[in-house]
């Protein structure tokens, strides 16, 4: 039972969620010497903890020099020039670099981010508030919105002039918008990702992205001694069902020779089945109330969008709220933020899909299907125009 007697504060902007989307918020506007605090369900090791995406857009990469969180990843990221597409039994690289003028990706998880910018937001001072219970958001319609939370028995206030909401899919900011307020898209994808994270070498340089007939694959890496793998599984499937040995037996039987020959395994240190949607919920913005990240879209990780979103919301959210308050108050820019953010939000789930669709075994494609993705497979490998659309899409449309 939580009771009265808490604190009760004032900052600019409250930020709900101390996932990489608000840390990365919080972190760009203290630069700004704008006021924040971050309030998080979770606790911070169980934030840490979570594994997610590990590929970043050359954009991305800038907008963490700009918050100036970027020299560990310039020293232990992992710059690719290119990526891999295996069909058919064999290989075909596609030059990112060579097709986009010098543009790239970047390796590092998303984990390594998050603690960049705890790190950051501690040597700072600012003020986050880990295992914050009973988070609720207030009177965001009007022009003094503030949100209430529970922390060691008593409840807080905290009065702003916006709220940030970064705080997932399932987070409490989206739910508090009335139904007739916000329109929800979504296609859920029959079918899962068996992921598993491994001390063992990379099997290539760049990532391999398969289509096989037993289903798609993916292998990646966190760094030069940790792997991530991925296969195509069924939703039901569960993860006692796949020791060690049946994932590297299952990995192995849907990558070319040369691949399966030079894979290294070993003991997996994690292991999750993942499914896949593609979720958007329009607008963004609710009055004093504005959404970022997970809390407003996901995409399948087929195309490495999901962290890079964010971070480009990131990028119109701290920008319109540092006009707001460099210009005596203007909405003009938060007027703006909801149709910049989906603007570039449908492209990229439209990219994720595409690579979604392209990739996958669909339960009711059958052998047209199958046919269809092998000849747009040898027609995006063998077109200079369709590679280059792709690379485009892969390194990141700009913001």
């Amino acid at each position: 039972m939580s009771k009265a007697g808490g604190t009760r504060m004032r900052v600019q902007v409250a930020i709900i969620g101390a996932g990489p989307s608000g840390l990365l918020l919080g972190q760009l506007l203290h630069l700004a010497g704008i006021e924040t605090i971050i309030l998080e369900q979770r606790s911070a090791q169980y934030v840490l903890g979570r594994i997610r995406a590990g590929v970043l857009e050359q954009g991305s990469v800038e907008l963490l020099e700009r918050a100036g969180v970027a020299s560990r990843l310039h020293r232990e990221g992992l710059v690719h020039d290119g990526i891999e597409l295996c069909f058919l039994g064999e290989r075909h690289r596609i030059d990112l670099a060579g097709l986009t003028d010098g543009k790239r990706v970047t390796v590092y998880g998303q984990t390594e981010v998050t603690r960049d910018l705890m790190d950051a937001r501690a040597a700072a001072g600012a003020m986050t508030v880990y295992e914050a219970d009973e988070v609720s958001v207030h009177d965001f319609d009007g022009d003094a919105p503030s949100v209430r939370y529970v922390r060691d028995g008593l409840e807080h206030m905290v009065r702003c002039d916006f709220i940030a909401g970064c705080d997932g899919y399932h987070g409490v900011t989206r739910q508090s918008v009335p139904a007739g307020a916000i329109r929800n898209f979504e296609r859920v994808y029959p079918f899962g990702w068996l992921g598993v994270l491994s001390e063992t070498p990379p099997v290539s340089d760049e990532l391999i992205y398969v289509n096989h007939e037993r289903g798609f694959a993916l292998c990646s890496m966190r760094s030069r001694t940790r792997s991530r793998y991925y296969v195509q599984c069924a939703l039901d499937e569960r993860i006692e069902a796949w020791p060690d040995d049946r994932f590297w037996d299952e990995i192995r039987s849907r990558l070319d020779p040369a691949a399966a020959e030079a894979l290294v395994t070993g003991p997996s240190i994690e292991k999750s089945i993942a499914p896949l949607r593609s979720f958007v919920a329009e607008p963004m913005r609710f009055g004093r109330l504005l959404l970022a990240g997970d809390a407003a879209h996901i995409v399948p990780p087929t195309g490495a969008k999901g962290l890079n979103l964010a971070a480009s919301d990131v990028h119109y959210l701290s920008s319109a709220l540092i006009d707001h308050y460099a210009s005596a108050g203007s909405m003009a820019e938060i007027d703006r933020y909801s149709a910049r953010c989906l603007s570039r939000i449908w492209k990229a789930e439209r990219f994720s899909w595409w690579m979604t669709s392209l990739l996958h075994r669909f339960p009711d494609g059958g052998d047209f299907a199958r046919k269809m993705q092998e000849a747009e497979l040898d027609y995006l490998t063998g077109s200079r125009a369709a590679a280059t659309a792709l690379a485009e899409n892969y390194v990141g449309l700009p913001f």
